[in-house]
């Protein structure tokens, strides 16, 4: 029972902290006068993906390298089949033909980057996650000229609504957030692990279901509230900007710290996230929109993918 408790402690830690940081960093970034644009997909999306980086940068410490990797996965997939499908069901995700042609493929080509990588050697060492790190300065870098272009152009680009902050609470929020980030991550790993032992559980599943779903969290709570207040275009950036970070900044930190091991199961998860990336790409090509259909359809996937893992970890598949 007290495995329990802490890990739910933990995950209200993560969730809370992320929300606090992204305020705090936020505020900040607006009284630096950094473009809005750049707040959104830079600073939230690299707070609502912090519980993420806590907990696979803590299991890869650990040497849960299973773990620390299956949470990268896992939190795509369910970032991009949950998050956005459940998005679709409050409101049709209308999507930019910019976005189609170059952020969103770009989160596809990361997920294959990383197969390609774990497939060669069966583990992605410190050099590959060096690599990794560097391909997440490029697309920031991307990002921001991108920003700046459209500024320039007198586009213009809402980031959603930010609090506004005093200096102090600014500080406070930045440090007290990560510092609930961090310990939040350890009590996840650390519950996580118990859990999975006392039920014979794979690092690969926990990593799968329970911390996935737990770490993203802050990406669902922050999409739907936007898909709610029709700011669909900002729900969906959100999810594609995680996705991002996730496997170049998480993954890459993971893998620098401690090289992974790659599993058979990983390569075949992976695969899967690229598929159904490919899927949702189809979906929404021609009409720039992900409606309530195909909402519901990417919900069924991912209940089935669940049904999957589970079976898969008893050993009912042999693939």
């Amino acid at each position: 029972m007290t495995a329990y408790i802490i890990l739910v402690i933990g995950f209200v830690l993560l969730i809370k902290g992320a929300d606090f940081f992204v305020d705090g960093a936020a505020s900040i970034a607006q009284k630096l006068r950094v473009p809005g644009f750049i707040i959104g997909m830079t600073v939230v999306a690299m707070g609502t993906s912090a519980p993420e980086c806590a907990v696979s940068i803590t299991a890869s410490i650990r040497g849960s390298n299973g773990m620390a990797i299956s949470n990268v996965i896992g939190s795509n997939v369910f970032n991009l089949l949950v998050v956005c499908g459940m998005c679709a069901l409050f409101s049709p995700l209308v999507i930019k033909k910019s976005t189609l042609k170059k952020e969103f493929p770009f989160s596809i080509l990361t997920a294959v980057i990383l197969l390609v990588l774990g497939a060669v050697g069966m583990s992605v060492n410190r050099v590959e996650g060096v690599i990794l790190l560097i391909a997440f300065v490029f697309f920031l870098s991307w990002m921001v000229l991108s920003a700046t272009k459209a500024m320039e152009a007198g586009q213009e680009v809402e980031s959603g609504e930010m609090k506004k902050l005093s200096n102090l609470r600014c500080v406070l929020y930045v440090i007290g957030g990560m510092a609930a980030i961090v310990v939040g991550g350890q009590m996840v790993v650390n519950s996580a692990e118990t859990i999975a032992l006392r039920f014979g559980m794979s690092e690969t599943l926990v990593g799968l279901t329970i911390c996935s779903i737990g770490t993203s969290l802050p990406e669902m709570v922050t999409s739907i509230v936007a898909a709610r207040k029709n700011q669909a275009d900002m729900a969906l950036g959100n999810v594609i900007g995680s996705n991002i970070f996730n496997v170049l900044l998480v993954g890459g930190l993971a893998t620098a710290i401690s090289p992974i091991a790659v599993t058979q199961n990983n390569l075949i998860d992976l695969g899967f996230l690229i598929a159904v990336s490919a899927y949702m790409l189809l979906l929404v090509w021609k009409r720039q929109e992900l409606r309530r259909g195909g909402g519901i359809s990417m919900l069924v996937i991912y209940a089935a993918y669940m049904v999957y893992i589970c079976l898969r970890d008893t050993g009912f598949f042999f693939f």
